[in-house]
């Protein structure tokens, strides 16, 4: 099998997961992220403040969050497809449950979270273990296409919800995309999803030039997941992936009605937002052959920094041609961060570890959310401006800029002493 797959002449099946994991991603960052459509429908047929929503919402992305150690631990043990196919009669159930419920404790619950944590064993913190398997060489343009798959459910999502809301209650929405989600989901954790890869990858064949900037790193097989977890490095990626968090999730669920509130209709908003994921489609492409070849710590700095200036430019658009524009310059940045991270974290520690670390490191990305989903509600109704939680997110992605300069190179930091093993 192993000299068939890497054989130039044969169609390596790891990009056959990779393709398939790209539209789970899709679906399921795309309904976590895209929100902005069903917010204002939510609130106002149910009778819920923004406030009481947005809090319903950020115990969601908390939960969304918990559920990746969760995961990441279950894919280790039960293996991938199992994950997968829990996730998805989480999620079935859940939204069963959340169109039948008109109180906040039920719809929190449900939609809040027992429909997060399927999402979550859904999530990319799910396939990014078997696509690093599957992948040494490419693993950073293989986890960029897995990326693909969050801005392709943020530009298609988003403006989906938007128009079938046109035509249909918030209730029936969601329940098409929950039998969508299954149609999509089941068949590719049966018959596409393998977690056995090849003993040496995507490696080429002898003499092959290999070209990439960032060579996996030896296994960290002296590494505990505790150890890896009191690293500097661990530390600056979680602190980033806080900042993405806040800032994507923010932008998911109050970027529409901030755009409304600014003055846009709701079809100019939805294709404003969907634009970003729109263009950082193909930018991913280009970016996830750059990170095979250049240091990823630069990437991912330049990253945070371009999307932290494109929240301000959001927040100061104030005509179709700005927002656009900024929709555009925002979106070629708008995609990579996960990806790099998790690479970073599987040249640093190792394939064994990726799945768990990345679950717990994901947690932060969805603590940043559940604040920003909070404050993006709170802040408006108590100030009337949406300065409050779209400054801070721009401050934040340029403070995680500095920080992600500041991460090692290939190599693993320093192992803790013996004493602090745990």
């Amino acid at each position: 099998m192993s000299s068939q797959d890497s054989s130039p002449a044969r169609w390596y099946f790891g990009w056959n997961i990779v393709a398939a994991a790209t539209v789970l991603t899709a679906l399921t960052v795309g309904l976590r992220l895209g929100l902005g459509p069903l917010f204002l429908p939510m609130a106002e047929d149910l009778g819920f403040s923004r406030s009481l929503l947005s809090s319903i919402v950020a115990v969601g992305m908390l939960c969304y969050g918990a559920a990746m150690p969760l995961a990441g631990w279950l894919v280790a043990r039960r293996g991938t497809r199992f994950v997968l196919l829990a996730g998805t009669v989480l999620l079935v159930a859940s939204t069963l449950w959340a169109v039948n419920t008109r109180t906040p404790l039920g719809l929190l619950l449900s939609f809040g979270i027992l429909m997060s944590v399927g999402a979550g064993f859904t999530s990319p913190v799910a396939l990014t273990p078997v696509i690093s398997r599957w992948f040494n060489r490419r693993r950073g343009m293989a986890l960029f296409f897995l990326s693909t798959g969050s801005m392709a459910g943020i530009a298609i999502m988003t403006p989906a919800l938007g128009m079938a809301l046109q035509h249909l209650s918030w209730q029936a929405t969601l329940l098409g995309f929950a039998a969508l989600f299954t149609v999509i989901t089941v068949p590719t954790a049966l018959w596409v999803i393998r977690d056995e890869a090849p003993a040496d990858g995507d490696a080429p064949l002898p003499g092959s030039p290999i070209r990439a900037a960032n060579p996996v790193a030896p296994a960290g097989q002296h590494y505990t997941v505790l150890q890896a977890m009191r690293t500097g490095t661990f530390l600056k990626i979680t602190l980033g992936l806080f900042a993405c968090g806040f800032s994507m999730n923010l932008l998911g669920t109050h970027g529409m009605p901030m755009l409304m509130d600014h003055g846009f209709d709701a079809t100019t908003s939805a294709f404003g937002i969907g634009l970003i994921g729109l263009v950082a489609i193909p930018s991913t492409m280009v970016l996830g052959r750059l990170a095979d070849r250049l240091p990823r710590r630069k990437l991912l700095a330049a990253i945070y920094c371009v999307r932290g200036v494109g929240f301000f430019a959001l927040l100061l658009a104030g005509n179709t041609l700005e927002l656009y524009g900024t929709s555009v310059i925002g979106g070629i940045a708008w995609a990579g961060s996960i990806a790099l991270s998790s690479a970073i974290l599987a040249d640093m520690f190792g394939v064994r570890l990726v799945g768990v670390l990345y679950g717990w490191a994901y947690l932060g990305h969805q603590v940043g959310a559940m604040i920003s989903a909070w404050l993006g509600g709170w802040g408006y109704e108590h100030f009337g401006t949406h300065w409050i939680a779209f400054g801070l997110s721009g401050a934040l992605l340029m403070v995680a800029a500095g920080v992600a300069l500041l991460l090692p190179g290939r190599r693993p930091p320093a192992l803790p002493t013996p004493q602090a093993a745990g």
